[in-house]
């Protein structure tokens, strides 16, 4: 990467944290412009009041936009890599689970119905496709299940999309979920495959998380937290095919509940 490009994506970052943290205290989403690319970002969870000493069952949910000044088709994202704070925590014990070969010729309602049992979220992903005929708007409803342990114990998702213009494409994508230490318990890992051939740039992600369930008697949630500081943080780091790396946290107020 030339100095040139360093420096930018260095300007990028500060820019975005700051942007994302402003966010976070006013209750807007952030807007990022970088050359012709416009990211807009936001997200939260409920309830935002929770106990400081324990864990309780929240749901997410959270959107991402990306699109080009001059209405062309927006530069691809290839990956990227969220954290989340420590103060949140992940239950996959005793939830069912989805391997991507399960799904990955299946249509939404025939993955929906394969592993039912698996869903722990929803939201829709849009791309946007260049063709001869001028660029063309696509999408899906987006699922996402419950994935197999990796081989070091870890647990994984896998998203779950099914595109059917201009061709048919279907996206059974496994997702890593890594435990890391620090003021951030989880780092999740996602890489994006080529859409319509290379041809199709993700535009919109939208995704509610959030599900509980029972094993061994025990009420369980798929996603908790606790609020010990008042707010919970995400950083994410996001990379695109013509080495744009836009990078950021947000921080998200919670209100501490009297302890019992």
């Amino acid at each position: 990467m030339s100095r040139a490009r360093l420096s930018r994506a260095a300007l990028v970052l500060c820019g975005l944290t700051l942007l994302l943290v402003a966010a976070g205290a006013s209750g807007r989403g952030a807007l990022v412009e970088v050359d012709n690319l416009v990211l807009r970002a936001d997200g939260e969870f409920q309830p935002t009041a929770l106990p400081r000493d324990r864990f309780q069952a929240i749901e997410f949910s959270g959107h991402a936009s990306i699109a080009s000044k001059d209405g062309s088709r927006p530069v691809a994202l290839r990956k990227a890599i969220v954290d989340f704070d420590a103060d949140g925590r992940l239950g996959t014990r005793g939830l069912p689970s989805c391997a991507p070969d399960q799904i990955a010729n299946a249509t939404v309602e025939e993955a929906r119905q394969i592993c039912a049992n698996a869903i722990v979220g929803r939201g829709r992903i849009e791309a946007v496709i260049s063709l001869s005929s001028g660029p063309l708007e696509s999408g899906s409803p987006l699922t996402i299940f419950n994935g197999p342990r990796q081989p070091n114990g870890m647990p994984t998702a896998v998203l779950h999309a099914h595109i059917t213009s201009p061709g048919t494409q279907t996206f059974a994508i496994l997702v890593p979920i890594e435990r890391i230490r620090g003021e951030f318990r989880y780092r999740v890992t996602l890489e994006l495959p080529p859409i319509a051939a290379g041809l199709g740039s993700l535009s919109l992600i939208e995704v509610e998380v959030g599900r509980r369930f029972s094993f061994e008697g025990k009420r369980r949630s798929y996603i908790s937290a606790r609020c010990r500081d008042s707010i919970l943080r995400t950083r994410g780091w996001f990379a695109f095919e013509d080495g744009t790396v836009i990078a950021g946290a947000v921080e998200k107020f919670c209100r501490a509940l009297p302890q019992r």
